[in-house]
């Protein structure tokens, strides 16, 4: 009994101990070390480049459309039957060269008609101034027989010089007539002659669409469903390309302008600026320019797309950032430019992209500092440290 009691006293002087031991250290005051303050976080760094003031001067490649100088879907003039066809698709012709015979029969009645009126015409003009030729005797008769006084009426005299005077206007009328159905001739033999279809330009037939026996007419007449062939002139092109709005300054005629097409890769055709519409189509915002293209060897085919090197200068310089810096969201374009370690928002529009670098319009001056990478993360006002960075060559 007396040995368990001092074994629980000698553990409780123990414990004891360790507990007064522990609150000293707790407490202790001189000579402990006192905790480290954390260290403060300074301003972020970030990369800052120039903005640069120089003269810009690219080559975009812009989509253009081949088309034909000129091409006509050629229909008949008169209302008839192809007699012969002498082309067909891909035939060249020459100016005024035969295309088709047509034949309508009614032509050959309307010209014998026209032929006897004419006949009728003249026969009526001979039978007029023979009585005009009579009358005008019998009034110089009567007036040199009026001379002599009690001889001849007054009245007979004067009678015949009215008679006369009409002779003269019933001629006139019939050369008139004559002249209305001389008119009516050639009008059906300018007929007859429109049965002869020839090529208004040298050019190659692209398509034909009639054979010898179908019924064929003008535009607005019977058999005008399709044309009969259609002519293209393929020895020199349009090369129409529709130029953004924004690159319209500075076009001028006789610029030429090298182009590519698909079906010669690795090569390039050449063309000078001919036409400029000088209105911008308000549906795509483009303006069409016209460049001539020589094709005498017919390589090139009316309607095919091509690629053409498009030229772009300003005329005066302008600023330059690297394209990183520029930063979009859902309601503006800025850049971050830093001013006295501070950085602030500048609202941009962007224009011409030249190698690494990107035209800007805003308020933004020569040699300002703006972020290479730009992004709305870097809050306006926020207190920065810079380091200059070379900007990328354009």
């Amino acid at each position: 009994m007396n040995m368990l009691t001092g074994v629980r006293y000698g553990q409780l002087r123990v414990a004891g101990s360790l507990v007064l031991s522990i609150g000293l250290t707790a407490c202790g005051g001189g000579g402990s070390a006192q905790p480290d303050k954390a260290a403060t976080p300074g301003p972020p760094t970030i990369e800052v480049v120039r903005v640069l003031n120089q003269p810009v001067n690219v080559t975009l490649s812009l989509p253009g459309e081949l088309n034909a100088y000129q091409t006509v879907a050629i229909y008949p003039r008169v209302t008839g039957f192809v007699k012969t066809i002498r082309v067909d698709r891909g035939s060249r012709l020459r100016t005024g060269e035969l295309i088709a015979m047509l034949e309508a029969p009614e032509l050959a009645a309307q010209r014998s008609e026209a032929q006897s009126k004419l006949q009728s015409a003249e026969a009526q003009l001979g039978a007029v101034r023979s009585k005009a030729d009579a009358d005008a005797s019998t009034y110089e008769k009567l007036k040199a027989a009026a001379a002599t006084p009690g001889v001849v009426a007054g009245n007979d005299v004067v009678l015949a010089q009215k008679a006369v005077e009409a002779d003269q206007g019933q001629v006139a009328a019939a050369l008139q007539n004559i002249e209305a159905a001389r008119q009516a001739l050639n009008s059906v033999s300018e007929m007859e002659g429109y049965l002869k279809v020839t090529a208004p330009f040298a050019g190659i037939v692209t398509e034909r669409n009639v054979h010898p026996g179908a019924f064929v007419g003008p535009t607005s007449g019977p058999g005008a469903a399709t044309p009969m062939v259609r002519l293209v002139e393929n020895d020199r092109l349009r090369l129409v390309v529709p130029v953004p709005e924004a690159y319209t300054a500075g076009m001028r005629v006789e610029t030429e302008m090298l182009f590519s097409v698909a079906a010669y890769p690795g090569q390039t055709f050449s063309g000078k600026v001919a036409r400029i519409a000088h209105a911008v189509d308000v549906n795509t915002r483009t303006m069409a320019v016209e460049l001539d293209v020589i094709n005498i060897d017919g390589r090139l085919a009316p309607g095919s797309f091509c690629q053409v090197r498009w030229p772009v200068s300003r005329t005066g310089p302008s600023l330059l950032v690297p394209s990183g810096s520029v930063a979009s969201t859902t309601g503006r374009t800025f850049v971050v430019r830093v001013t006295n370690g501070r950085t602030e928002w500048v609202d941009v529009k962007t224009g011409l992209t030249s190698g690494p670098l990107v035209e800007v319009f805003g308020d933004l001056r020569p040699g300002d500092d703006v972020a290479t990478r730009g992004t709305d993360e870097i809050r306006a006002g926020t207190e920065v440290r810079v380091r200059q960075v070379k900007p990328a060559a354009s």
